[in-house]
């Protein structure tokens, strides 16, 4: 099937006729676009507790880093999440927010967050719309096979919704460390 795109040229950010789900301009590199210095872009998910999250209304008035991460339960992404839950003291006191964003379902995350402690909301992108909309949805390689999935990316977000710095393929044991140090 075509796809019609209905674009807002201001945010290149574009609607198609199967479905009202934002996606980068067609043509586009949406991670050519997001730099230090670039606001961020725009997204509403359900978090571990089945609450909506914008970035508008959530991250916007706050430092905040979002991070990307291929799936709950898995080693690295294990050790990611707990390395920020091991540093959350720290980092709550120098005021950021925790955002962690992956395609698992809110029911999954809470299973997640609940076996290891982790004291900040997990955002379910399902349709990987946000992950699209940051650039870091694309194709990855794993034992000789292709497949489609979350690039592991982190964003530091000011409170006025612009990326102050991006980790990208951020070190997992240590990327609470990599935070406190920007």
């Amino acid at each position: 099937a075509y796809e019609i795109y209905q674009c807002d040229w201001s945010s290149d950010v574009c609607s198609s006729d199967l479905g009202s789900q934002a996606r980068p301009r067609p043509g586009r590199d949406p991670v050519a676009d997001l730099a230090v210095g670039r606001k961020a872009p725009s997204f509403t998910l359900h978090d571990t507790d089945d609450k909506r999250v914008s970035l508008r209304d959530d991250v916007r008035g706050h430092w905040a880093v979002l991070y990307f991460y291929p799936r709950d339960m898995t080693p690295g992404c294990t050790k990611q999440a707990c390395s920020i839950r091991d540093h959350w003291t720290t980092l709550k006191k120098r005021g950021l927010k925790v955002y962690g964003f992956s395609p698992d379902s809110v029911a999954r995350h809470q299973k997640f967050s609940g076996k290891y402690g982790l004291p900040f909301p997990l955002l379910a992108d399902e349709d990987h719309s946000a992950a699209e909309r940051y650039g870091v949805w694309g194709e990855k390689k794993l034992y000789g096979r292709s497949f489609m999935g979350i690039r592991r990316t982190s964003f530091l977000v000011d409170p006025e919704g612009t990326i102050r710095h991006i980790w990208k393929k951020p070190k997992v044991a240590i990327h609470a460390e990599e935070i406190l140090a920007v």
